[in-house]
């Protein structure tokens, strides 16, 4: 099956003008032939802490705008946005990444680690549930940006995926972590990752993207550098198979 990450940069707070600027790029993939296109971390307005202006309700605009894209190219779409999922009169807002199927399909995964050294967790709660999906018969784990640094979240999945998908918002002062993190949850899960990281400036941050599509071996298939991109790679759960049977390493883990 045909994936792919969509490296791109963000309106500030502005999910309209985002969504314009990404719809050539989710359409270009769709005509590559992907089945799974996946946009960065609050994909839509940026990793903003004013959750006031961007938070919306479930159902909402950017949330709204994965589920028409969705159809529209008979794709499957992943992003994540800020919503309001809590009860009534709770403060907080989720991180939420939103997958979208062409047939309606709506799944949703609270990010569960809130990035505290930006103040994240006094703005949004953190989640409780990991969510993996199949699609077409790959077996897809999604992931938020600072989840991809608690390696124990991943390997309680392992056993069920063979693809983890991570959007981020990962600055360029710590690209060399985002690098080696990615690399280091194929390896050690034997499973496929994509990163899907966004590129520009924004809130006094610097985004270099370093997106990239890792096989089970560890083995980079593609990689952007720090401009907009499209990433598309053919992944095949045949693959995961052979690597583990071949190597049994998951067997040992305690």
């Amino acid at each position: 099956m045909k994936v792919a990450a969509i490296q791109h940069d963000i309106a500030w707070e502005d999910g309209p003008a985002t969504q314009a600027r990404l719809e050539p790029s989710i359409a270009q993939a769709a005509a590559g032939g992907a089945r799974l296109i996946v946009l960065s971390e609050m994909y839509a307005t940026g990793f903003s802490m004013r959750t006031d202006r961007i938070a919306e309700q479930p159902g909402g605009p950017n949330e709204r705008f994965l589920q028409e894209q969705a159809r529209q190219h008979g794709s499957w779409l992943i992003g994540s946005i800020a919503q309001w999922s809590g009860p009534a009169g709770d403060p907080l807002a989720a991180n939420v990444a939103v997958v979208a199927g062409p047939g309606g399909e709506l799944l949703r995964y609270d990010k569960i680690h809130p990035f505290s050294y930006a103040g994240e967790h006094e703005h949004y709660r953190a989640g409780k549930d990991f969510l993996t999906v199949d699609i077409d018969g790959l077996r897809v784990s999604v992931f938020i940006c600072y989840d991809l640094r608690f390696a124990d979240e991943f390997w309680a999945l392992a056993p069920d995926t063979d693809l983890y998908v991570v959007p981020a918002n990962w600055p360029a002062p710590r690209y060399e972590h985002w690098r080696a993190l990615l690399r280091a949850r194929a390896i050690e899960n034997q499973a496929y990752v994509l990163g899907c990281n966004r590129v520009g400036e924004a809130d006094r941050l610097s985004y270099r993207g370093d997106s990239a599509i890792i096989d089970p071996m560890g083995q980079t298939l593609a990689e952007a550098s720090h401009t907009e991109a499209v990433l598309s790679v053919e992944v095949d759960p045949a693959e995961v198979r052979r690597v583990r049977e071949r190597f049994p390493f998951l067997a040992d883990r305690r």
